[in-house]
């Protein structure tokens, strides 16, 4: 009675580890200044060369700071009654130039999975954009997936730091931005969140510093790896 669950653990562990290795895992990282700060070399790629083999991951990153989720999305709106300049940055520019480093980046190559990940919502916070970042995040990665050809798009998001929370009043949208991210990982079964709360240092900063960073690339990388995981469970 022994043999048998143990004989369909085996297949199915096998079919996992297929799967794993049936073509490569794309990884794509984004965002504004806590992304810029990111150096994926240091922890980041080489948790995921260590979970997969360095020959069978690709890793690409464009990010930018200070810039509102509305340079990656093209078709980004404000909420009702509130108006943003339209133009700083163009709407969809960063999206674009991101996407200039991936294409050639997975050309020719056979790609097993896409993992997004996100770091960046801290100057619609500012700007008080939090009621509709939310719908952007979802335009940015339905972008993502008709780009890419695929619905199967996993993503990751950092989301903001409690830095402003303790200034009251000061950006009454950081709370909403950071729901929202909350919402938006635990909702997706391709979905999730990572959190940063203790990366800024004692002072609250609005950046994270050298360990900070270090860490930020490890929670990544472990969510990340996660995902791919899954995916590759739930192969048939």
């Amino acid at each position: 009675m022994k043999f048998l669950p143990t004989l369909v653990s085996i297949l199915f562990i096998t079919t996992a580890t297929l799967f794993a290795t049936d073509g490569k895992h794309l990884f794509i990282l984004s965002g504004q200044s806590n992304m810029v700060g990111l150096k994926p070399e240091v922890t980041f790629t080489p948790a995921l060369e260590e979970a997969f083999g360095k020959e069978r991951i690709i890793v690409v990153k464009d990010a930018q700071s200070g810039c509102p989720i509305r340079g990656w999305v093209k078709d980004w709106k404000p909420a009702p009654g509130i108006t943003a300049p339209r133009d700083k940055p163009p709407l969809g520019k960063l999206y674009d130039r991101l996407m200039d480093k991936v294409r050639p980046a997975i050309e020719g190559e056979q790609i097993a999975t896409v993992t997004f990940l996100w770091m960046q919502g801290e100057r619609d916070a500012k700007e008080g954009h939090g009621k509709v970042y939310e719908q952007s995040f979802r335009s940015l990665l339905g972008q993502l997936k008709k780009d890419l050809g695929r619905d199967d798009v996993a993503f990751v998001i950092g989301r903001i730091s409690d830095h402003s929370l303790k200034t009251e009043g000061k950006h009454p949208h950081w709370p909403l931005v950071r729901d929202a991210q909350v919402k938006l990982g635990e909702s997706d079964p391709l979905g999730a969140w990572v959190d940063t709360d203790d990366l800024n240092g004692g002072g609250d900063s609005l950046h994270y510093g050298a360990a900070g960073y270090r860490k930020l690339g490890e929670r990544f990388a472990e969510a990340a790896i996660r995902l791919v995981n899954k995916r590759g469970q739930a192969t048939p």
